[in-house]
């Protein structure tokens, strides 16, 4: 089982089994001071063959937000080089990133900000240095005029053939309840991008402010979540957004699935993952055996029917293996899911880094496994990957790591990035 390629500029790594130690081991790759260098990050990570990089919702020159960069140690070093590659003003550059980022492939970052810009948030660029140079140059792509063009994104980007796709919680068209929106490059010989809403949430059956990121398939069709709405107890939707046929422009949104209602998942504030199969998983606030959030994975219909199928995987307890997950998951190749909680795990109740087996031959129970709990102080607290945001919680690469960020904790209390290692 592999994830379906979420955008066609994200430099993501791919996702393979993880073999090694004995136990996880979890170790502070740094920690934020709340200051210049950045304070609270929010979103997830993307990496390079050298470097991570993310955001933060405050801290830099004006406590607006960061991006920033952890380029890995020299040869024989031990420790992480942080560097600041853009402090959020507040003004018309935006502030507050809330989102993981994109890279494209000349090494431009894209994210978006949650407010800032006309005062309703922006979608930025940040372009590297010029040769002999060190300052990256942000750009503004989009400003959100906080109409029927929606407001406040707080979710990370994907691309396909430079086009970007994203979402919005609030504003769109009549009732305000977010947006899926679309941005085109400048045609040639221009300068500004192109807004367009593929689709205005109404709030009642077709969904209420989504605010994950979403997930694109070869065919050019997007899904995501919504954390409200749908037909069953107001419980969010998991939903699909088709281009539109030849000689028409209108895109189809069709709802596969209404979360709520007795044990089942609810409120999924995290977007999706697909594998190879079309089979979709993903995660809820609530819900579950105990209403303290699950992991869950949609089946498309079989052949000629049209209901997907909702399979809950794990109803977290709110004990030791963590409650109220907010980020989304990652898989690996043999079909292993991991992800965060940022509560529960333990008497500290700062969260834990977990992982889902599936069932053997002839079972049908998955397998939780926690590898991790925080405990709120220098190892960190509140991993959030993505708190209401789509992004995996976690960023694994081909040696067996789990890279991801927590809101709390640290030695300045303002967060960190960590690396767990897998057994």
């Amino acid at each position: 089982m592999k994830r379906i390629h979420l955008s066609t500029i994200a430099v993501l790594s791919a996702l393979l089994p993880f073999a090694g130690a004995a136990a996880a081991t979890e170790s502070v790759l740094y920690s934020f001071t709340g200051g210049a260098d950045g304070a609270f990050p929010r979103a997830g990570l993307i990496m390079d063959s050298g470097a991570l990089y993310g955001t933060t919702e405050f801290g830099g020159a004006g406590n607006r937000g960061t991006v920033f960069e952890l380029t890995r140690p020299a040869a024989g070093g031990r420790h992480w080089t942080k560097t600041v590659l853009h402090s959020f003003t507040g003004g018309a550059d935006g502030a507050h990133p809330m989102g993981t980022l994109l890279k494209d492939n000349a090494g431009a970052l894209y994210g978006t900000t949650e407010v800032g810009g006309t005062g309703w948030g922006t979608v930025f660029k940040l372009t590297p240095a010029a040769a002999g140079q060190t300052a990256w140059t942000e750009s503004v792509l989009y400003r959100f005029t906080g109409g029927t063009d929606g407001k406040w994104p707080n979710a990370g980007l994907i691309a396909k053939h430079g086009v970007l796709y994203g979402t919005t919680p609030n504003g769109g068209g009549t009732g305000r309840y977010g947006t899926v929106f679309k941005l085109r490059p400048p045609a040639a010989g221009q300068t500004a991008w192109t807004e367009s809403v593929l689709h205005s949430f109404t709030g009642g059956a077709d969904g209420r402010s989504p605010a994950a990121s979403l997930i694109i398939d070869s065919s050019g069709a997007l899904y995501g979540t919504t954390y409200l709405g749908g037909n069953r107890y107001w419980g969010g939707t998991a939903f699909k957004l088709t281009p539109p046929a030849a000689g028409q422009t209108a895109w189809t949104e069709t709802v596969l699935y209404s979360f709520g209602g007795g044990t089942d998942a609810s409120d999924p504030h995290a977007g999706l993952i697909m594998d190879s199969s079309g089979v979709l998983y993903g995660t809820t606030f609530y819900g579950g055996s105990a209403n303290l959030g699950a992991a869950f994975k949609l089946t498309p219909p079989a052949a000629g029917q049209t209901a997907w199928t909702e399979t809950v995987l794990h109803s977290f307890t709110g004990g030791t293996d963590g409650n109220y997950p907010k980020a989304g998951l990652i898989v690996d190749s043999s079909g292993v899911l991991y992800g965060t909680t940022p509560n529960g795990g333990g008497t500290a109740n700062s969260g834990t880094v977990f992982k889902l087996t599936p069932p053997a031959t002839g079972q049908t129970a998955w397998t939780e496994t926690v590898l991790h709990r925080f405990t709120g102080s220098s190892d960190g607290g509140l991993p959030w990957g993505d708190a209401l945001l789509a992004t995996a919680g976690l960023l694994a690469n081909k040696s067996g790591f789990l890279f991801g960020t927590t809101y709390d904790g640290g030695a300045g209390n303002s967060g960190t990035v960590f690396k767990v290692v897998v057994p």
